[in-house]
């Protein structure tokens, strides 16, 4: 007879703690809308069993994503908490041991404490099961595991007008300002996130400032009077950086005039603006 599933409230304290691990894994699946092939990806697990567990989680809830069946399962027998937590600290420390080191340091304190010796074979295998999120952190630092592991939400629109894109680039190239002095120009650019149209742009000479982006936008929102570019209309999101024209007042105000949400890449992030990026790089290789 098959037995009742579970509530999270009769999970033992390891099973919780695990089905808190798994959720934490898939919550990008399950509240952002990130696919399951990226959070895959990202954390070395396969796409079944990100799959898996998404559907357990919605049927089940909380106590779906717990180990079923004994509770030290997938433990090597035979080796007490104490060795197990031994060998993946030992394992975590840095600079990244050789195995065979490890090894022989957990049959040194397991002599000197009276505990039994384990195995290459179970050191070996306690060590693989180790998340690579987690051995990316231990071995090359927080930076490192930002970059390779950590899954952000990317903007995608699914319409036109949904989302515009806004940023900057020094052109490489040398123009001769009203002056007659050769100066490198800056372009600013409004894209359309769903079509990759440009909605609108601006050539200056000096730095970004709020008023360039203000006309940027402008030129953006207007209608262009020519039927070869038909782009045109108030975004609902504008997504840019951090930039002091981006957050400044003027911006702010213009942004609640017209009812304009501002969304912004995270510091030191620039992820979600590839394809800004991907036209500005574009750009310069064409002039």
């Amino acid at each position: 007879m098959k037995t009742q599933a579970k509530t999270s409230v009769e999970l033992s304290e390891r099973q919780r703690e695990q089905a808190l691990e798994r959720f934490d894994l898939i919550r990008p699946c399950v509240e952002e809308g990130v696919s399951q092939a990226e959070v895959a990806r990202v954390h070395g697990v396969s796409y079944a069993t990100v799959q898996r567990w998404i559907k357990r989680y919605r049927e089940q809830g909380l106590a779906g994503l717990a180990r079923e069946g004994r509770a030290d399962r997938g433990n090597s027998r035979g080796l007490s908490k104490e060795e197990i937590e031994l060998i993946e600290g030992l394992y975590l420390s840095r600079p990244r041991p050789q195995l065979t080191s490890v090894y022989r340091k957990v049959c040194r304190v397991a002599r000197e404490q009276g505990w039994k010796e384990p195995s290459y074979d179970q050191v070996y295998r306690i060590v693989r099961r180790l998340s690579p999120a987690l051995e990316t952190l231990a071995h090359e630092g927080a930076r490192a595991y930002r970059e390779r592991f950590e899954v952000l939400t990317r903007f995608e629109a699914s319409r036109a007008n949904e989302l515009w894109q806004a940023d900057h680039c020094r052109l490489h190239l040398w123009l001769v300002n009203e002056r007659g002095v050769a100066c490198k120009p800056y372009l600013t650019i409004v894209l359309d996130d769903y079509s990759r149209c440009i909605a609108g742009y601006r050539l200056s000479w000096g730095g970004p400032s709020a008023v360039q982006t203000a006309l940027a936008l402008r030129g953006a929102i207007w209608s262009k009077g020519d039927g070869r570019w038909p782009i045109c209309g108030i975004p609902e999101s504008l997504y840019s950086d951090h930039g002091s024209d981006f957050t400044s007042g003027h911006m702010q105000a213009l942004a609640a005039d017209l009812k304009i949400q501002l969304l912004y890449s995270q510091q030191g992030r620039p992820q979600g603006r590839g394809k800004i990026e991907r036209f500005f790089r574009t750009v310069e290789q064409e002039l």
